[in-house]
Protein backbone atom coordinates (compact mmCIF):
# COMPACT_ATOMS: atom_id res chain seq x y z
CA UNK A 1 0.00 0.00 0.00
CA UNK A 2 2.97 2.36 1.08
CA UNK A 3 4.51 1.86 -2.31
CA UNK A 4 1.40 2.54 -4.59
CA UNK A 5 1.04 5.89 -2.36
CA UNK A 6 4.56 6.55 -3.27
CA UNK A 7 4.25 5.72 -6.98
CA UNK A 8 1.26 7.68 -7.12
CA UNK A 9 2.97 10.70 -5.86
CA UNK A 10 6.14 10.30 -7.95
CA UNK A 11 3.59 10.20 -10.76
CA UNK A 12 1.40 13.07 -9.54
CA UNK A 13 4.79 15.14 -8.48
CA UNK A 14 6.44 14.72 -12.23
CA UNK A 15 3.36 15.87 -13.92
CA UNK A 16 3.07 18.72 -11.05
CA UNK A 17 6.42 19.64 -12.70
CA UNK A 18 6.16 19.69 -16.20
CA UNK A 19 2.84 21.41 -16.83
CA UNK A 20 4.34 24.74 -16.44
CA UNK A 21 6.69 24.10 -19.12
CA UNK A 22 4.01 24.09 -22.04
CA UNK A 23 4.42 26.91 -23.96
CA UNK A 24 1.14 29.20 -25.19
CA UNK A 25 0.02 29.19 -29.07
CA UNK A 26 -2.13 32.26 -28.90
CA UNK A 27 -2.12 35.61 -27.60
CA UNK A 28 -5.71 36.09 -26.26
CA UNK A 29 -7.41 33.89 -24.33
CA UNK A 30 -11.18 33.90 -23.27
CA UNK A 31 -10.64 33.16 -19.37
CA UNK A 32 -14.97 33.32 -18.17
CA UNK A 33 -15.16 29.64 -18.84
CA UNK A 34 -12.09 28.36 -17.32
CA UNK A 35 -12.07 26.17 -14.31
CA UNK A 36 -9.91 27.35 -11.01
CA UNK A 37 -7.42 24.34 -12.01
CA UNK A 38 -6.79 25.56 -15.53
CA UNK A 39 -6.35 29.37 -14.55
CA UNK A 40 -3.96 28.90 -11.66
CA UNK A 41 -1.91 26.66 -14.61
CA UNK A 42 -2.13 29.95 -17.01
CA UNK A 43 -0.55 31.42 -13.95
CA UNK A 44 1.95 29.41 -13.71
CA UNK A 45 2.84 29.44 -16.87
CA UNK A 46 3.25 32.88 -17.18
CA UNK A 47 5.26 32.85 -13.81
CA UNK A 48 7.75 30.47 -15.84
CA UNK A 49 7.96 32.61 -18.76
CA UNK A 50 8.49 36.06 -16.97
CA UNK A 51 11.31 34.11 -15.22
CA UNK A 52 12.79 32.39 -18.13
CA UNK A 53 12.61 36.00 -19.65
CA UNK A 54 14.44 37.24 -16.83
CA UNK A 55 17.09 34.67 -16.46
CA UNK A 56 18.20 35.07 -19.61
CA UNK A 57 18.26 38.82 -19.22
CA UNK A 58 20.61 38.70 -16.41
CA UNK A 59 23.07 36.40 -18.29
CA UNK A 60 23.63 39.17 -21.27
CA UNK A 61 26.29 41.93 -20.56
CA UNK A 62 24.76 44.23 -23.00
CA UNK A 63 21.41 44.84 -21.04
CA UNK A 64 21.43 46.09 -17.41
CA UNK A 65 18.84 43.33 -15.92
CA UNK A 66 18.05 45.39 -12.85
CA UNK A 67 16.40 48.61 -14.87
CA UNK A 68 14.11 45.96 -16.45
CA UNK A 69 10.93 44.81 -14.94
CA UNK A 70 9.41 41.96 -16.54
CA UNK A 71 5.44 41.00 -16.66
CA UNK A 72 3.54 38.11 -18.69
CA UNK A 73 0.28 37.89 -19.40
CA UNK A 74 -0.80 34.43 -21.44
CA UNK A 75 2.22 34.77 -22.82
CA UNK A 76 2.32 38.50 -23.95
CA UNK A 77 5.52 39.87 -22.31
CA UNK A 78 5.50 43.09 -21.11
CA UNK A 79 8.67 45.01 -20.61
CA UNK A 80 9.51 48.24 -18.87
CA UNK A 81 11.56 50.35 -16.78
CA UNK A 82 15.18 51.85 -18.46
CA UNK A 83 17.94 51.55 -20.93
CA UNK A 84 21.11 53.50 -21.40
CA UNK A 85 20.88 52.81 -25.21
CA UNK A 86 17.85 52.03 -27.54
CA UNK A 87 19.98 49.21 -28.65
CA UNK A 88 19.57 47.85 -25.29
CA UNK A 89 16.24 48.27 -25.36
CA UNK A 90 15.85 46.61 -28.30
CA UNK A 91 18.10 44.01 -27.56
CA UNK A 92 16.07 43.55 -24.05
CA UNK A 93 12.91 43.03 -26.89
CA UNK A 94 15.13 40.53 -28.72
CA UNK A 95 15.74 38.85 -25.96
CA UNK A 96 11.83 38.18 -24.47
CA UNK A 97 10.73 37.44 -28.40
CA UNK A 98 13.09 34.71 -28.60
CA UNK A 99 12.21 32.83 -24.71
CA UNK A 100 10.24 29.66 -25.57
CA UNK A 101 6.75 30.66 -24.40
CA UNK A 102 6.59 34.26 -25.10
CA UNK A 103 3.58 35.03 -27.61
CA UNK A 104 4.62 38.79 -28.35
CA UNK A 105 6.05 41.31 -26.27
CA UNK A 106 5.26 45.01 -25.21
CA UNK A 107 8.09 46.72 -25.02
CA UNK A 108 7.66 50.03 -22.71
CA UNK A 109 11.53 50.65 -21.89
CA UNK A 110 12.11 54.03 -21.34
CA UNK A 111 15.25 55.25 -23.18
CA UNK A 112 17.52 57.29 -21.08
CA UNK A 113 14.72 58.29 -18.38
CA UNK A 114 16.12 57.58 -14.84
CA UNK A 115 17.23 54.11 -13.72
CA UNK A 116 15.12 52.83 -11.23
CA UNK A 117 15.89 49.02 -10.51
CA UNK A 118 13.36 46.06 -10.01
Amino acid sequence: MKTKWIATSLVAGAALAVAPLAAYAADTKDTSSMTKTEKAKDYIDDATITTKVKTELAKDKQVSATKIKVETDHGVVKLTGSASSKEEADKAAAIAQGTKGVASVDNKIEVGGAAKKY
